[in-house]
């Protein structure tokens, strides 16, 4: 996201002199929630001259004849050279997902991986909340900004709408159900998660269904949905049906719902997210007697 314009020293000295220095990390907190990252003076500046300016300061002189008029000087390394593309970050993700056997290996993992930008200017990473011993795993889209500040899937306004909704059937984040999303990190300013940023974290958020192995998956939003079912449908045509996610070989239930952040701007939608949760009671309701029934010898119907 490009920066405001921001004359940090003016607005330095207009700072009056009691000011402390909990109030300028506020400051400076306010800005980054609200996408800020980076100032620019007030003074406009020509890139274009600028960029030429260090064109030729760095590019070589030709070199006399030696004999070695093919060997370019190691000091002169192409710029292109340090580029990585998109597709070896991506198999840089892969790579370092697979090797994870468990979600600690796979949380150390995230934390120290530098192929995504967003982690630059995030405050956290953001790898789950809930119980990890749960057979229900809730994937949302991208950390807002308590998740952010805290470090913790789900949770602010949007957080307390969805365990509103799982209590109304039964169930609580603590002992039920756990949440993790798509992003580890938030994206400036809460915009919209770009293509690029889904499609690096992607091994990331399949490596992490892999090592938690749900009985049942709860996808969160359009983003949520798209990005791990290959629909380009919106979430209002998504919803209201059970899909199917290929989990090493074998298949579970999908349910896409409604995210509580929508919820909460569109009240009008709940009526249509008590149907999906009502459903979602009864699939949790028969995956319990198949369980039960397994374990007593009995078979059921």
């Amino acid at each position: 996201m490009a920066g405001m314009d921001i004359s940090t020293e003016n607005r330095l000295n207009d700072m009056p002199n009691h000011i402390e220095e909990g109030d300028i990390l506020s400051l400076l907190q306010w800005y980054m929630d609200s996408g800020v990252d980076e100032t620019i003076d007030d003074l406009p500046q020509d890139w274009f001259e600028l960029s030429r300016s260090l064109t030729q300061k760095t590019t070589p002189k030709s070199p006399s004849p030696t004999g070695q008029s093919g060997i370019i000087p190691k000091k002169i390394a192409p710029l292109a050279s340090k580029m990585v593309s998109i597709e070896h970050i991506v198999q840089d993700a892969a790579r370092l997902a697979a090797s994870c056997n468990s979600l600690s290996e796979l949380n150390d993992v995230i934390k120290s991986f530098n192929g995504c930008s967003l982690k630059n200017i995030a405050t956290n990473t953001v790898f789950s909340d809930g119980n990890p011993d749960s057979d229900i795993m809730v994937i949302g889209e991208a950390p807002g900004v308590d998740e952010d500040r805290y470090g913790k899937a789900i949770i602010g306004k949007n957080g307390q709408m969805l365990d509103r909704m799982f209590k109304a059937i039964g169930l609580s984040r603590e002992n039920d159900f756990y949440l993790t999303n798509i992003l580890p990190w938030r994206p400036p300013g809460n915009r919209k998660a770009l293509a690029e940023e889904i499609t690096i974290c992607l091994p990331f958020i399949r490596r992490h269904i892999e090592l938690f192995n749900p009985k049942t998956l709860i996808l969160l939003g359009g983003i949520s949905a798209n990005s791990l079912i290959n629909s380009d449908l919106g979430i209002t045509r998504l919803r209201g049906k059970w899909l199917e996610y290929d989990l090493c070989g074998k298949t579970i239930p999908v349910r896409p719902l409604f995210h509580p952040a929508y919820l909460l701007k569109q009240p009008k939608a709940k009526a249509d997210t008590w149907k999906d949760l009502l459903e979602i009671k009864a699939k949790i309701g028969e995956e319990t007697n198949k369980k039960s029934g397994k374990k007593s010898g009995k078979k059921t119907e």
